[in-house]
């Protein structure tokens, strides 16, 4: 494929630092041949367990035979929340802040008779608060009603109703109110000068022509409940046009209180085509309310972190996984940044909307996809892209041999080519997987795209297809040739999350500037702005080889040198970058590896030698000689950054084994004859890449 070609050649131009020979060998022979492991700020491995308790367990609060069973209940001495859960507690259909109920699925807390803990407490405060005949008339009220919806009987006009009596202390009226709709969903309670009245809830028996009764009466507790981040799950659904009509009623009843989403099934598949709704309050439901100060807290934007493993998966496919089985979307997730995709990674990302324990529960699902979930923890706020000290790499490198015509011995080979990266660094290099190794369009021609503000264009190369026959690339096959973003969008497979997001914006707004413009909003920010990253990446990597290939490891008048060593490459402000003079470099006051190179962006300085006049061509070659890094309709800023032409591995040990030793002998091969492997592990600061240094220890591309 000629797209490949290219990018070999463009990776084969690149520099070496060093001297040695080099060796050959492969890399990524398995996954578990590559494992990555985040280093958080302080410093720490993040697949280690934390010692800090998983995730807050809530406080325990008074159970039903706590409560007095008398009329005097005094609900003045009791906390907002304590009120709520002695009403209802943690009902089948709402248990827990942001916890995904599955309809009638999940009945906890059940005693011996079947009667759940939530219902036997509505049962006591309605007895502590009704006598006898009053809570034995509401009963027979509430059978009555169901007897006749169910024997089709149509309710007279106007619809019956009960009255409980005045009840003159507030408090009890509010504890009444709940405690009667989540025992009998299908009746409303309204309130008339202190006087209760109970009617039928017609909008239940709606429902339940669209939905099962059971459906229905937990989504009107959980709708009645009003927990905050939580949601209510309908049972999976093949019917789209019975899904539409759901979506409607739910949404012309209650749209300003919930809003509703469709999500596939996690198995799902043309034999599987489930579909389930999710409904969940909308975030300023309750704004004109008056909140106590607990409640205030409780109302605080949701963080929760956690350290995710995952093996043999697109960081960005593992993310939309995740967001379907949660209930959310991939912009509620942050990370520090990304990572290989064959390999075993574990880096930690933090998710919004979403408690420990509701991230807790779907653990065992997410096996299936070779993902973990651990150290899940309450957090204060979300991450942001390079928020960590670096990454831990342990990696194995198999078949190893001799470059052609290299017939020194092979481990003294292997030995200089480590010790010799160890101690001297290699070229900094943006490594092959940020730009799409492999594919035919490379991540950092969409982002160029994206500066010329060709949003058309962009959308095209984003969808392109490979040449491959799978529906995937049927699909997007079919985009190039119709534009039809509807007929697309019913090929493309559900797994594909961001194409679909993508298809399904075309589709509303049109495949046209504007259109487009819209479609790439689909994508959270980190993602629209990974391209044009990847862009000027791609240039950084050029202006190197240009840098070395001009002036070698010389540091010479115009270069621009760190003068903080402590300070990580993105946050190096421009106060501490300094032009050398023509005496500073006669003086040779600086070394090779304080050198760094501006990433382009609109708050950079450029060299004031040869690479600084370099950097100006090659903007005007690409078209942005008055491009300003602002992409104001994509609300995307690029200030730039500075990145050094040198690094170091920290922490370098290694090992050489035979593979017998490691049991990947090959059938047919000798214990005499065995092939090497090299074990090596190492540590790198944020933003390097492992391939760039192995490229420079072995003098191999990959």
């Amino acid at each position: 494929m000629e797209e490949d070609t290219d990018f070999r050649i463009r990776f084969s131009s690149l520099c070496f630092i060093t001297d040695h020979v080099g060796f050959h060998g492969t890399i990524k022979s398995s996954p578990s041949d590559f494992v990555v492991i985040e280093i958080d700020e302080q410093g720490q491995l993040v697949n280690k367990a934390s010692d800090e308790p998983v995730y807050k367990v809530n406080k325990i609060l008074p159970g039903p035979n706590n409560l007095a069973k008398k009329t005097k209940l005094d609900p003045q001495n009791l906390s907002f929340e304590e009120r709520s859960n002695q009403e209802v507690n943690t009902l089948a259909g709402c248990s827990g802040d942001d916890q995904n109920y599955e309809s009638g699925s999940e009945k906890e807390d059940t005693i011996e008779d079947g009667t759940s803990k939530g219902e036997e407490e509505n049962i006591d405060v309605l007895g502590s608060l009704l006598d006898e005949k009053t809570n034995d008339l509401l009963n027979q009220f509430a059978c009555d009603v169901k007897e006749k919806w169910n024997s089709k009987t149509e309710l007279i006009v106007p619809s019956p109703e009960f009255s409980l009596g005045r009840i003159l202390d507030k408090n009890q009226r509010a504890i009444l109110h709940s405690a009667i709709r989540q025992k009998f969903p299908f009746l409303i309670t309204v309130g008339k000068n202190s006087e209760i009245v109970v009617k039928p809830n017609l909008e239940y028996k709606e429902l339940c022509h669209l939905v099962s009764e059971e459906e229905a009466f937990d989504f009107f507790k959980y709708l009645d409940a009003k927990k905050e981040n939580s949601k209510f799950t309908f049972k999976p659904d093949i019917n789209k046009d019975h899904r539409k009509a759901v979506h409607h009623f739910i949404n012309k009843k209650f749209g300003n209180l919930v809003e509703t989403k469709s999500f596939p099934e996690p198995n799902y598949s043309a034999d599987n085509p489930n579909v389930v709704i999710t409904v969940r309050f909308r975030e300023k439901a309750h704004k004109h309310r008056k909140r106590s100060l607990l409640e205030c807290q409780e109302r605080k934007v949701i963080y929760t972190a956690f350290t995710l493993r995952k093996e043999n998966l697109e960081m960005f496919e593992a993310v939309g996984f995740l967001a379907i089985k949660l209930g959310v979307i991939p912009s509620d997730f942050s990370y520090a940044g990304l990572k290989d995709k064959k390999a075993i990674t574990y880096q930690t990302m933090v998710v919004r909307k979403v408690t420990p324990e509701r991230l807790k529960n779907i653990e065992k699902e997410i096996e299936k996809k070779r993902m973990n979930v651990f150290n899940i923890r309450s957090v204060d706020d979300s991450l942001r892209l390079g928020q960590l000290k670096g990454n831990h790499f342990d990696i194995v490198i198999r078949n190893l041999k001799n470059q052609i015509n290299d017939s020194a011995n092979l481990r003294e080979r292997i030995l200089e080519a480590v010790e010799n990266v160890k101690n001297k660094g290699f070229v900094n290099y943006y490594g092959p997987q940020r730009f799409g190794m492999g594919r035919k369009v490379h991540t950092d021609q969409i982002g160029l795209a994206l500066l010329k503000s060709e949003m058309v264009k962009a959308v095209k190369l984003f969808l392109t297809p490979e040449d491959l026959d799978d529906p995937v690339n049927r699909a997007k096959k079919y985009f190039l040739q119709t534009e039809d973003a509807k007929g697309t969008l019913s090929l493309m497979p559900e797994f594909k999350a961001r194409e679909r997001a993508l298809l399904e914006s075309l589709h509303r707004f049109g495949v046209t500037e504007e259109g487009c413009i819209q479609a790439w909003f689909s994508f959270p920010h980190s993602m629209r702005i990974f391209y044009v990253h990847a862009y000027s990446s791609k240039i950084w990597n050029e202006a190197v080889s240009y840098r070395l290939a001009t002036y070698g490891s010389r540091v010479v008048e115009g270069d621009l040198v760190c003068l903080d060593e402590d300070i990580d490459d993105e946050h190096l402000p421009s106060s501490k970058v300094h032009l050398v003079t023509e005496e500073e470099e006669s003086a040779n006051t600086y070394a090779i590896h304080q050198v760094v190179l501006p990433v382009l962006g609109y708050n950079i300085q450029y060299p004031k030698n040869k690479l600084g006049k370099w950097y100006q061509e090659v903007l005007s070659r690409d078209g942005l000689q008055t491009c300003r890094f602002k992409i104001p309709t994509l609300k995307l800023n690029v200030p730039g950054c500075y990145r050094k032409i040198l690094k170091h591995p920290c922490n370098l040990s290694y090992q050489l084994i035979e593979d017998h030793d490691i049991d990947v002998m090959k059938e047919g091969s000798h214990i005499d004859e065995a092939t090497l492997s090299l074990l090596i592990s190492f540590d790198l600061d944020a933003s390097c890449y492992a391939t760039v240094c192995l490229r420079e220890i072995m003098k191999h591309d990959f």
